[in-house]
């Protein structure tokens, strides 16, 4: 079984009760559960102080040993207060050993793309701790994709995408779109050419995803992919003064934007069904009248008895 270590960068963990149900599933599955007293650590809105949050991501280059998984507690707001002090060729030089496999999404996307950009440092967009492993009922189509992506190699992920026909090759990246946005002119944006860019975000409103949509497309960053995969944007509920202006056709309008094809449908995000992406690992896309498929692989993954046992 493996070892899992909490970190929690971003917000307080307002459902104490679902963290801790996520612990007991881990533990019941034979997991051991490290660190956890970060779970109840608070300073106001956030998961304990600036230094304290520091230091669970600075501390990550003093861990030691194989097959650490380190998953965040959950999302909220906190990281990009840290970005500046991280000290990332620390991290990326633990990384460069026996890889952690580091996994968490939403604001935990800041550091991801962080790491990504000072490092080529690949982690894993996926389940968190509370909302994810604590959520009830538990989602096995989550934990079947999690474990998936952390003990194969290479997997490949199905579903019935829409859009153009198309074969796409390139480094997988993206993660939350509000999170990806924050970090445009900054050090931790990765400078990707060719990828296949995948995001997802909750609670923003379809003209909202358009604008920063349409953001990174005058900055560039869109038309210099391969592919663009749009996973769940939950909470994007058009109203009544939008008259027929929805999340479908938004995305009609970034297509007639965009020569770079864009695919849509996938299980990724705040949802309680979401896959678990490597960020960093080479992709292949195919997107047919029949199904996409999204091929992974370069990514770290779990030591061949951690798979087994």
């Amino acid at each position: 079984m493996s070892l899992f270590h909490l970190v929690a960068p971003s917000g307080y963990c307002i459902n104490q009760a679902a963290a801790a149900l996520g612990v007991r599933r881990l533990e019941k599955n034979g997991h051991r559960v490290e660190h956890q007293q970060v779970i109840t650590r608070r300073d106001r809105r956030f998961a304990g102080s600036e230094a304290e949050r520091l230091s669970d991501i600075n501390g990550l280059a003093q861990l030691t040993g194989k097959d650490r998984i380190v998953l965040a507690v959950r999302g909220g707001y906190g990281a990009s207060r840290l970005l500046e002090s991280i000290d990332w060729p620390a991290l990326v030089a633990r990384q460069q050993q026996d890889p952690l496999l580091i996994c968490g999404h939403s604001d935990f996307t800041a550091i991801q793309l962080g790491l990504l950009a000072q490092g080529n440092v690949i982690t894993f967009s996926g389940p968190m701790l509370a909302a994810n492993f604590g959520a009830e009922p538990l989602n096995e189509f989550t934990q079947h994709h999690f474990w998936l992506a952390l003990q194969n190699r290479t997997f490949t992920i199905e579903w019935q995408g829409h859009g153009p026909h198309c074969r796409a090759e390139g480094t997988l990246w993206g993660g939350n779109l509000a999170m990806f946005n924050s970090l445009i002119g900054t050090p931790w944006m990765p400078q990707i050419r060719n990828g296949i860019l995948v995001l997802e975000d909750i609670n923003e409103h379809p003209f909202r995803v358009e604008r920063m949509l349409l953001q990174l497309l005058h900055a560039g960053i869109l038309s210099r992919q391969r592919a663009i995969v749009l996973g769940s944007f939950s909470g994007a509920t058009p109203n009544d003064y939008d008259a027929g202006y929805t999340l479908d056709t938004m995305v009609d309008y970034l297509r007639s934007r965009l020569a770079v094809p864009v695919i849509t449908g996938l299980d990724f995000g705040h949802e309680a069904r979401t896959v678990t992406l490597p960020l960093g690992a080479k992709a292949l896309l195919v997107n047919s009248g029949d199904a996409t498929t999204l091929t992974l692989s370069g990514h770290p993954v779990l030591s061949e008895e951690k798979m087994h046992s």
